[in-house]
């Protein structure tokens, strides 16, 4: 089974894909817009060349666990997801991804400038890989 990841962002959307098995985060990319339609597209045809199984859309919460500021607007976001790829996205708690997935490029060297193209794939990885451990742990 075939999942991907969707850290949706304002002008960026990092995407992780796993493997195939579903067992390891592989292909990451970026998808620079801030048109929700370009991004509906790109998604769809990342769902469709991948043969995506499942999606996985970063959700924002705050650090007590209630719903941030911005979860309806992730909300209706992931209502077009389902709408443009047919598949429903699990909202996953996404608290801390994107400060760790700057921690992460900084210990390996990248400047800030650099860290701002990338960020939002190792983000999405950072969420592929909570949900995938999860659900190995669910299914022992």
């Amino acid at each position: 089974m075939r999942v991907m990841a969707i850290d949706y962002g304002d002008a960026h959307t990092g995407v992780a894909i796993s493997d195939p098995t579903g067992f390891l985060a592989g292909v990451t990319t970026t998808i620079h817009s801030r048109k929700a339609e370009v991004v509906l597209a790109e998604l769809e045809r990342l769902v469709k060349e991948h043969q995506v199984d499942q999606l996985v859309m970063g959700f924002p919460r705050n650090m007590d666990g209630t719903e941030g500021p911005r979860a309806q607007l992730y909300r209706d976001f992931a209502a077009q997801v389902a709408q443009a790829t047919g598949l429903e996205p699990v909202l996953w708690d996404e608290r801390r991804t994107t400060v760790d997935a700057h921690r992460i490029l900084a210990e390996g060297g990248k400047n800030a400038k650099k860290r701002k193209k990338t960020v939002d794939a190792v983000a999405a990885s950072l969420i592929l890989e909570g949900y995938l451990d999860f659900q190995r742990m669910k299914n022992r």
